[in-house]
């Protein structure tokens, strides 16, 4: 069975203006992701991979250029129909968690299941809890977990609408070495036991070498290792 195209990015710029004029982040930016790769994308801090992630996943709008996600043009739709595709196929994890400080881990993580309205999205975030290490913590509220257990709570939430795409941002950013280490072998497990496309921003080398592929982002051109 041919394996499918995930992501499919042609040409891709996007412009910001700042007090000094207009500033081009990404220039021409060009990448095919096939359904099940690891990807992680790596480079100095200004070099355009943030803003990259963010526009794969919908959650910037590009200048020029296409994104096609699972055969679907991404790029250039309003804010709505994004967050139609971005519910049937995207999953986020962030730097510094974004968890609600309101609800309790459990309710975290069914809050992307619930949404699409799965009967079971209870079930589901309780299996994932357990598969991140968590099953003692499902009652207890952001500010009393640790960092490394915030971040388990936002990768098992990002599982929690079995998305195609998982996007990471800088996903062991904010953790000790230790406490990277359990996020980085969990998210690869998650990423094979369920088929996820992963693509990871990180500044970690030995991270980006663990992939499939490994990509370099310079004053925002991309280049494959």
């Amino acid at each position: 069975m041919a394996i499918r195209t995930a992501i499919k990015v042609s040409n891709l710029t996007h412009t910001v203006t700042a007090n000094t004029g207009d500033l081009t982040i990404l220039k021409g930016i060009n990448i095919e992701i096939k359904e099940g790769e690891s990807v992680a994308i790596v480079g100095s801090s200004g070099s355009g991979k943030s803003t990259l992630l963010g526009l794969l996943a919908g959650l910037d709008v590009n200048t020029s250029g296409e994104i096609v996600l699972y055969g679907q043009a991404f790029s250039n739709l309003d804010e709505e129909k994004r967050a139609i595709i971005r519910g049937e196929y995207v999953g986020f994890i962030f730097q510094s968690f974004h968890l609600l400080p309101s609800l309790q881990a459990i309710e975290n993580v069914m809050l992307p299941a619930e949404l699409k309205g799965d009967k079971d999205a209870r079930k589901k975030a309780e299996l994932l809890l357990d598969k991140v290490g968590l099953s003692h913590r499902l009652t207890h509220y952001p500010n009393q977990l640790s960092g490394g257990e915030q971040q388990r709570v936002a990768i098992a939430r990002a599982f929690a609408s079995s998305p195609k795409i998982l996007f990471a941002d800088e996903p062991t950013g904010n953790l000790d070495e230790l406490n990277g280490k359990i996020i980085i072998k969990q998210l690869f497990e998650l990423n094979k036991s369920q088929g996820t496309t992963l693509i990871m921003v990180t500044h970690d080398n030995e991270l980006a070498k663990k992939c499939d592929r490994h990509m370099v982002m310079s004053e925002g051109s991309l280049v494959e290792k």
